[in-house]
């Protein structure tokens, strides 16, 4: 007798990229031209679904992030959540986790995330024009003391509410078209005090020579 096929065996068959590529996704792709190139990445098992050295490197240096998630009724919410490089961790090759501070108490990803855990990380750097897609499913961890303590960015003495962890299951990096390329206040200061710096300094050598 043939065995039937177990949901966990066709999710374990299907490529990671089909987390996004619904099949209502796949028949646009079909319409508009797009299916050929998707289905060849697909065949070869779809989006990476670990946190490869390049993603690391790229993490550790945003200093902010937007967390999608949406409740049982499917009602999306958008969260912004920064601070220094380095606050989003990279705690194994598929969890990602931030320490959660108290802001306006409304509640509503912790709320989202007890009814649904699927989440959505968007990553932007505007000074290189560079994006990261990153689908998964999170969770809120509350009283587990080394872990806020792990999280929370050295020498930071703000309590630490709750962490966020994020189990990854795909990720993919967009191209640069249309990304404004924008800078950080502080790396415009720090190149504006070099060239001040340089300034001063030929000026000091052609006041030697004159």
């Amino acid at each position: 007798m043939t065995r039937a096929t177990t949901h966990a065996e066709i999710d374990a068959a299907a490529p990671s990229s089909d987390v996004a590529f619904t099949p209502a996704v796949k028949e646009i792709q079909a319409r508009r031209g797009s299916r050929g190139s998707y289905a060849r990445m697909e065949a070869r098992g779809g989006w990476a679904t670990t946190v490869a050295p390049d993603l690391a490197a790229f993490i550790a240096e945003q200093t902010s992030v937007f967390l999608a998630t949406a409740n049982a009724e499917g009602q999306p919410y958008i969260q912004h959540r920064g601070g220094p490089a380095g606050f989003l961790r990279v705690l194994d090759d598929r969890t990602l986790g931030f320490a959660d501070f108290r802001g306006n108490r409304q509640y509503i990803t912790l709320g989202n995330l007890a009814e649904n855990p699927r989440a959505h990380l968007f990553l932007i750097d505007y000074a290189h024009r560079r994006r990261i897609k990153i689908w998964g499913r999170a969770r809120v961890v509350e009283d587990d003391p080394a872990l806020l303590d792990r999280l929370r960015m050295p020498g930071d003495p703000t309590p630490v509410e709750q962490a966020i962890l994020f189990e990854i299951e795909a990720w993919d990096a967009n191209c640069p078209q249309h990304i404004p390329q924008r800078f950080e206040a502080a790396d415009v200061a720090a190149a504006l005090a070099a060239r001040d710096a340089r300034i001063a300094a030929l000026e000091a050598m052609l006041a030697q020579r004159a």
